[in-house]
């Protein structure tokens, strides 16, 4: 059963998904493809509170850091804490052993309503990048392959060093799916 996170105390704040979706929808329409730049980097930002307040959880949860828990044990705590804080339900997984994969069906920041033509969760990529970036304690990069607001099932996120990522995101380009891309690495 899901819990409540104390906000004030973890640094966070509620927002509504339907404020980050008008949010996002101003900005596209006043500054086009630049408004994928500045909700990434406005995520990035927020990486630090949010990875602090995962700390915080996870002690009033009894246990460790987020680098003392095994890997399975971490994406089931991760998972509950994004639940928890609201941002939807998330499995941890990896593809072809070259990137790991975070999935959702119900992520908060997809609007299934949007209507949009590719991946928009470009706040989340951004915190995803600088949060997952301190638990692997180097950075990564994050690129979103599959998002609700364009229509599919699922909003999915790779993760990866940058060249595995840039390989991934050139060939998608050339219209290889990124299955394929990831294939071609491991």
């Amino acid at each position: 059963m899901p819990q409540s996170i104390d906000l004030a105390n973890h640094e966070l704040l509620a927002l509504t998904r339907a404020s980050l979706a008008a949010l996002r929808a101003a900005l596209v329409r006043d500054a086009g493809p630049t408004a994928a730049s500045y909700l990434q980097e406005a995520g990035y930002a927020g990486g630090e509170a949010l990875f602090a307040s995962f700390s915080a959880w996870l002690r009033e949860h009894g246990e460790g850091p987020p680098e003392s828990l095994e890997v399975s044990m971490f994406e089931l705590r991760a998972s509950e804490y994004f639940r928890d804080a609201g941002w939807g339900s998330l499995s941890i997984g990896t593809l072809r052993d070259a990137v790991a994969t975070l999935d959702s069906p119900d992520w908060g920041e997809a609007d299934p309503a949007s209507g949009v033509d590719h991946p928009s969760c470009h706040l989340t990529t951004g915190m995803f990048a600088d949060f997952f970036g301190r638990i692997a304690d180097h950075p990564v990069a994050v690129l979103e392959v599959e998002c609700r607001s364009a229509g599919d099932a699922r909003c999915r996120f790779l993760v990866g060093n940058s060249e595995v990522m840039s390989h991934i995101y050139e060939e998608m380009g050339q219209g290889v799916g990124y299955e394929a891309a990831a294939e071609a690495i491991a």
